[in-house]
This record gives structure tokens, sequence and C-alpha cells, in this order.
């Protein structure tokens, strides 16, 4: 018997990478010179890889719809990061957040399952990092437990995470936690 494999869906900016801070609002990296790793991310995707979880990155993207920023742009700095991490899945959703929004657009949960349906993930056993309240509402509205990386930003939460955290590092270790617990009190299937 096989069972699917759970997922840690990572928001991009502010999660993975630091976010341009303006005015107590987050946004992305212009340019591959401005993408910035955040401490602890490396070590941090490798130990969730190692404990058996799929990572898939949801970004929204909406500067390229709105024009202000290039998708050549965009694609180079996904390059880099894949290039630096070890990341199974990437979902990008362009919908500039006016009019009709797209299912794909965060808080929307399309991404997460685009992404279960092409790589055979359990969403029941998966999770979502990110640092807006976009990212929470996500994972709510995709049934994943979520995790807030919080920044301080100018910005309320609408729905409540299952945990907050202060960065990524933390972010990984109560995923580890929270998995092996409930792993552990999982009866032994034969296979």
């Amino acid at each position: 018997m096989t069972f699917a494999r759970p997922a840690v869906f990572l928001d991009r900016d502010g999660t993975l990478n630091a976010a341009i801070v303006r005015d107590g609002r987050p946004f992305p990296p212009a340019n591959t010179e401005e993408f910035i790793l955040l401490p602890g991310v490396v070590d941090g995707c490798n130990r969730l890889r190692d404990a058996g979880f799929a990572l898939v990155v949801v970004t929204n993207q909406p500067d390229v719809g709105r024009g202000t920023q290039s998708r050549e742009a965009v694609d180079e700095i996904h390059q880099l990061m894949l290039r630096l991490l070890p990341i199974d899945g990437l979902e990008v959703c362009f919908d500039p957040g006016k009019g009709e929004l797209s299912e794909f657009r965060k808080p929307r949960p399309g991404m997460l399952f685009r992404a279960a349906e092409k790589m055979g993930l359990d969403l029941s056993r998966s999770w979502i990092v990110g640092d807006r309240w976009r990212d929470v509402d996500c994972g709510v509205n995709a049934g994943v437990r979520t995790v807030f990386v919080d920044w301080g930003y100018n910005e309320e939460l609408r729905s409540q995470p299952d945990f907050t955290v202060r960065d990524f590092s933390t972010a990984v270790q109560t995923i580890l936690d929270q998995s092996n617990a409930v792993s552990t009190r999982q009866p032994l299937r034969n296979s």
C-alpha cells in the first residue's frame, strides 16, 4: 500500500527570502540582486525534505499582472531560488488582484490543489508557511495546517493560524515536532 506524500507549501517573499519592507508593508525583490535568502532557510528546507515532505513554493506575483514587474525578472528569481533550495514544485499566480480574482491567487487555494493533483500530495498531512494573512487564509481554505511567520507588518490576520513563529527555523521545527507527534500516535499499517 502506498501513501500520498505530505507537503510543506512555502510562500516566497518574506518566508524564504527577505521582503523589501516599505511603510510596514512587504514587497517582492525586483531582481536577483535583491533576492536574499533568510537565515536558516537552506538548512530548514533540507530538514523538511529529509523528513519526507515535498516542498512546493506557492507565490502571488501580482506586479507582473499590473505591469510593474517583468515576467523575465520573476523567472530569473525563480531559477536562482531553484538552484539554491531543494524545491520540488513551484506554483505562481500573476493575477493583479483587481476585478474577478483567479482561483489560484492566494487566499484562494487553487495553487495548493493544482500542486496536490500534479504531484500526488496528501493535503490532510500538509502545511503552509507564510508571512501574510493571504497565506494563512489559503491554508485554511485548502485544509492544511498553517504556520504564520510574524514579521510585524502593518496588516491584520483574518484567520487564526495553527502556529505563529518569529522565523523560518522555528517554523520548520514546529512542523517537524507536530508531525512526529502525530505520526507516533497513528497505528502501524500493514502494507
